[in-house]
């Protein structure tokens, strides 16, 4: 696992499960409560994500959970819900059980499309007691990850569809309260803003003006929850969909540069490296390499 600063200083640990230039390793990752935290005497200290989506299941065990500001109690069958750039912290009772599925935001993507509803459900944070309909989902997702049989990918992709779908539906309910937004709720609101209107090429004073908020406000919300300015996370956005362009269809840089709603195919180049840190071209070579496609997400 990579951090962006050293144990001693004061930023917020900034982890990236897959590395920072590796952006569709696998289809998600699985992996036990104690796989990690028994190697830091059962506590991680906060830190975020920026580009994933984990959900931990507790099924034996207690622990503790610090998110949004907040320090709750987890219980056997606790399930935590961590969206991207969410600052987050875990105490663990020792010997404590369960798993954490993470999903790269291609993935989250790709199954959130076209049910917003859902989609900002899961953009906040919540802990919420689940069903033994999940310690199976849990279990089965664990137990597919590790393997390498038939049609894995198709498995993986249902189930954490069915697992994203499940927390969704015993979420607890948010009140709207649109007169007093706290700077969490806007920023969820800017999320589903950037999802209807990226392919539209909206910039910062476009979405603050939805929001009925400065730009400097907006930029200022969106860096205490990521660390990074509405501009950078708009740029992602965008970029994330190019991605998923390069690796799902066939179609050339040029084309995907216009469907993508650039119109200089060498801007739309300079851009996606500037965010990613390679070339379209660059990107999509790495991913055709078979050590790329078959290598599993290691954490490193």
């Amino acid at each position: 696992m990579r951090h962006a600063s050293a144990p001693g200083s004061q930023n917020i640990l900034n982890f990236n499960l897959f590395g920072e230039s590796t952006h569709l390793p696998d289809i998600l990752h699985c992996e036990t409560i104690a796989a990690r935290s028994a190697l830091h005497d059962w506590e991680l200290a906060p830190h975020r994500h920026d580009r994933l989506h984990q959900l931990l299941l507790l099924a034996a065990g207690r622990g503790t959970v610090q998110i949004d500001g907040r320090t709750q109690a987890l219980t056997s069958m606790s399930l935590v819900n961590v969206p991207p750039g969410d600052v987050h912290a875990f105490a663990f009772q020792r010997g404590t059980e369960g798993w954490v599925t993470t999903l790269a935001t291609e993935l989250l993507d790709e199954i959130l499309s076209g049910v917003g509803d859902v989609r900002r459900t899961l953009g906040n944070a919540f802990v919420v007691t689940m069903p033994d309909d999940a310690r199976l989902l849990m279990a089965g997702i664990a137990r597919e990850f590790t393997g390498r049989g038939t049609a894995r990918a198709l498995l993986l992709r249902g189930l954490a569809s069915t697992l994203l779908g499940l927390a969704a539906r015993h979420a607890p309910s948010v009140a709207d309260e649109d007169s007093s937004l706290t700077e969490s709720q806007l920023f969820a609101r800017f999320q589903s803003l950037l999802e209807a209107h990226f392919a539209a090429h909206w910039r910062v004073a476009d979405y603050a003006r939805a929001l009925a908020v400065s730009a400097t406000h907006l930029s200022r919300i969106t860096r205490a929850a990521t660390g990074r300015p509405a501009s950078a996370l708009i740029d992602e956005r965008i970029m994330r969909e190019a991605r998923r362009y390069l690796v799902y269809t066939n179609q050339p840089v040029a084309s995907i540069t216009y469907a993508l709603g650039f119109n200089d195919p060498a801007y739309f180049s300079r851009v996606f490296t500037r965010v990613t840190g390679m070339s379209p071209r660059a990107f999509r070579q790495r991913l055709a390499t078979p050590a790329a496609a078959d290598a599993p997400a290691a954490v490193v």
